[in-house]
């Protein structure tokens, strides 16, 4: 097998652990190799050690001649020699050492020696019965070699024989490659050359391979190289070291992945994804083929069990993530969100049911009981090599979610019980992560679900204006914001246009802007004037957030309330804490409206402004929330100036223009939540009204009656006649009889047909049951049978009760027997011209 990787250690290699000098000297005296740790325990660098005598090197504290004469005779001894001696540092202050020189290689010209040198007070145990320095060569688990210039064994220690698993006698005389051919041995040996010929030695050489001593195993080893020449400075080979580092390699490495890992799962808050990230971020470091299931009741929204799974539940299990080394994911016999059907002896379903991981670090695919259950599946698999495999259960506070098979086919050995201590540090992140994208796409469709009923569908018919709008939340991913539009159809064809934002994002906001909406719904239906309407949305504001737990947040708001009736064109405006709305004139001119600057909606006390000016038909009217002027790049002026741009054409198509301002946004996302609403202005033709003074006599409800179906005629609404003269009649006589002041009838065919009696009266009518012995008390209960609407709103001179029909008959909405009457009662009206007898109305006990 050959190495999947090398490179150099960063920092001090494992030798200068031990402050120990190794050196290389010949018989000369001469140092020909120099580590890292003699340059550390001495004070020389390599480039001045090199070609040095040991007695310089190794300068007594007591100087004298002798020096040269005792290092010759200590290279010269053919068993070595070992012992102690005070020598100077560099810098001059005293090292207490042992030292140890061992003869590497006898050759009938030369030899060379290795001289290993360790500081005494940093060895305590040197001490002991054998010696610190001969344990380096006989005890530790440091390997020593030495090959010679065509790179063949002449020499090993022990620790190098049991490292590789193959003995001296095999390695002598032999290169690196024939007899461990599972390492990396062209990367070694180039290695090896580079140091023969530069001299520089290399220190901390790491590379993985497969030792004979243990081939199904993936080792790392650290190594260093020095080159070894005699006195006549010919070279005569590589003396190197080697350290099994496959421990703290394995470590290293599973801190990387581990971190790659926390890096690649979890970006993001979609429970798929977050499968697929935790099988890539498996493979090709700790697996080759990664599966990741997940629980069918899980995707679909159901609440994970905290128990184990029952193997029966486990039919609905679903491939939410998988990926291999090999290109296409040959191994996978499903696709991505297909079903994922196990036999009950999977090691899957097992490691759901028992809810444990499982490691098997020999995979048998021919005999055993899940394959017989799933003979295609294990066919497949066995053709494809597998030989380990690991299954963890994604199990996140508690509950269970799935499982993830991690499978080896490639030659890197089997799973080790350390991978699955990887393995299921993997999946309980991505465990994590995933229950988090549950809970969180759970809570997100709660949210979209609420705002969506909330927020109006479509735009209501009404003949006062033509709508477009746009809403646009900030967030993309949770698409959920306070803010809100309406349109709402008013009596007298009028409409009322409505823009606010509530602070914050989110469920809550969601929710609190529901409440205001159908406030705002409720108060439009009682005909109220837009500043009434805002103090009655502050009062509840304010009631809403004393009711509101202090950790539900602060609740605020803003809004603006516009009436617009296209009889007479004109529109009144006010605003609770909002941008002002900006209007385009039919010739294309922008403006902000000036308004008074109201507060924003739960401070109260304060009161709040109406402003009422022309709109002329064709008028573009832009309401909006603050987030469409705001950006990362703009200030509000700017954002007012983009808007007016944007909307220069005031007669291009309101969809069109929606798009240009919403397209224009600075980045291409709002900073906050956006609410556009664009109207454009329409106006009623006078041939669409029809007004009439009402005299004070009750011979006027007669003719009354006789104008409205003559109008009727006209605007070729025959069919509403009868409905309409009972409703004219009713109006009429209880203006009359019941209020002061001028009466006036105004009738408008717009989509529904309108009847309208003002009066100056303040009090309002209303519906009551009359008793069999009553004479009247039965008009309006007649009229809410006729008219599809009806109600009643305050003028500053008194009041209009109003009443709807739609433009078509609705024909059966009173008894046969009552109808009858009814013509029998507005015959008497024309023949006497009194309003007591007509409809039963006379006593005024409809409660004015």
């Amino acid at each position: 097998m050959c190495a999947s990787q090398s490179g150099r250690l960063s920092g001090d290699d494992v030798f200068d652990l031990t402050r120990t000098a190794v050196v290389m000297a010949d018989r000369a005296g001469m140092a020909r190799g120099w580590t890292k740790g003699a340059e550390r325990l001495l004070g020389y660098p390599v480039s001045e050690a090199v070609g040095k005598p040991l007695a310089e090197l190794f300068a007594g504290v007591a100087s004298g001649a002798s020096q040269d004469s005792r290092w010759e005779s200590r290279l010269a001894a053919a068993d070595g020699w070992s012992g102690l001696e005070a020598v100077r540092h560099k810098d001059g202050h005293r090292l207490d050492l042992e030292f140890r020189v061992l003869p590497l290689m006898v050759a009938e010209k030369h030899s060379i020696r290795l001289v290993l040198a360790a500081e005494m007070t940093q060895t305590p145990w040197s001490g002991a019965s054998r010696s610190f320095l001969e344990g380096i060569l006989g005890m530790s688990p440091i390997g020593v070699a030495m090959v010679n210039a065509d790179l063949r064994f002449v020499w090993l220690n022990d620790a190098l024989e049991e490292m590789g698993g193959t003995s001296r006698e095999q390695r002598l005389g032999k290169r690196l490659g024939e007899i461990q051919p599972g390492l990396d041995v062209e990367g070694i040996e180039s290695e090896m050359r580079k140091v023969l010929s530069t001299g520089t030695p290399s220190v901390g050489y790491e590379y993985l391979g497969n030792p004979q001593s243990d081939p199904q195993r993936q080792h790392a080893y650290s190594t260093s190289f020095f080159r070894l020449e005699d006195e006549a400075g010919q070279v005569l080979g590589i003396c190197y070291m080697v350290l099994d580092v496959t421990e703290s390699y394995r470590a290293r490495q599973r801190m990387a992945l581990l971190n790659r890992a926390a890096e690649r799962i979890g970006n993001s808050l979609d429970v798929w994804q977050t499968a697929q990230e935790l099988a890539d971020a498996a493979v090709p470091d700790l697996a080759d083929f990664v599966t990741v299931d997940l629980l069918d009741a899980l995707l679909s929204g159901e609440e994970p069990t905290p128990d184990p799974v029952d193997a029966a539940d486990l039919v609905t299990m679903r491939r939410a993530g998988q990926q291999s080394v090999r290109e296409g994911c040959p191994e996978a016999v499903v696709a991505i969100g297909d079903a994922a059907a196990y036999p009950p002896s999977a090691p899957v379903v097992l490691s759901l049911v028992e809810g444990d991981s499982a490691l098997f670090q020999t995979l048998d695919l021919a005999d055993s009981a899940w394959a017989a259950e799933d003979p295609v599946r294990a066919a497949h698999l066995r053709e494809l090599g597998f030989h380990s495999l690991m299954v963890v259960p994604l199990r996140a506070r508690g509950a269970f979610l799935g499982a993830a098979a991690f499978a080896r086919w490639q030659h890197t050995g089997p799973f080790q019980p350390d991978d699955l201590v990887l393995a299921e540090e993997f999946v309980t992140r991505a465990a994590i992560s995933i229950d988090n994208a549950r809970r969180y796409t759970r809570e997100h469709n709660t949210a979209l679900t609420l705002q969506h009923s909330l927020l109006p569908h479509d735009l209501p018919e009404q003949c006062a204006v033509e709508a477009a709008y746009r809403y646009l939340p900030a967030d993309p991913l949770s698409g959920v914001g306070g803010d809100w539009f309406d349109v709402i159809p008013l009596s007298g064809a009028r409409v009322a246009l409505v823009v606010g934002d509530v602070v914050g994002h989110g469920v809550h906001a969601a929710a609190t802007m529901g409440r205001l909406r159908a406030a705002v719904q409720a108060l439009a239906d009682l005909d109220l004037s837009p500043e009434e309407v805002l103090a009655h949305l502050d009062d509840m504001v304010n009631r809403v957030a004393h009711d509101t737990n202090a950790d539900d947040g602060v609740i605020g708001a803003t809004c603006l309330y516009a009436v617009y009736d296209p009889v007479g064109c004109r529109c009144t405006l006010a605003r609770a804490g909002h941008p002002a709305p900006l209007l385009i004139s039919p010739a294309g001119r922008g403006r902000l409206l000036e308004l008074p600057t109201g507060p924003p909606l739960g401070l109260g006390g304060m009161p709040f402004e109406s402003v009422e000016l022309p709109l002329p038909e064709g008028s573009l009217l832009a309401l909006y929330t603050n987030g469409l002027l705001m950006g990362k790049a703009l200030d509000l002026d700017g954002g007012i100036a983009r808007l007016r741009t944007a909307l220069a054409d005031a007669r291009a198509p309101l969809e069109e223009l929606c798009d240009t301002v919403i397209g224009g946004l600075p980045g291409g996302r709002p900073v906050d939540d956006v609410a556009l609403l664009l109207a454009r202005t329409r106006a009623l033709a006078p041939a669409q009204l029809a007004t009439w003074e009402i005299p004070a006599d009750p011979s006027a409800v007669g003719q009354a009656r006789r104008s409205a179906a003559g109008r009727l005629a006209e605007w070729g609404l025959e069919e509403l006649a009868f409905s309409t003269e009972l409703i004219v009649s009713e109006l009429v006589t209880n203006a009359i009889r019941h209020a002061s002041g001028p009466v006036s009838l105004r009738m408008i065919r717009a989509r529904a047909l309108i009847c309208e009696v003002s009066d100056s009266s303040s009090t309002s009518p209303h519906l009551r049951h009359a008793r069999t012995t009553d004479e009247g008390g039965r008009g309006l209960f007649l009229i809410a049978r006729y008219a599809e609407r009806w109600g009643t709103r305050y003028t500053s001179q008194g009041k209009i009760i109003w009443a709807e029909q739609p433009l078509r008959s609705m024909g059966g909405a009173v008894p046969v027997a009552d109808t009858a009457a009814l013509l029998d009662a507005l015959g008497a009206l024309d023949d006497t011209g009194d309003p007591t007898r007509a409809t039963g109305t006379g006593t005024g006990t409809e409660g004015r």
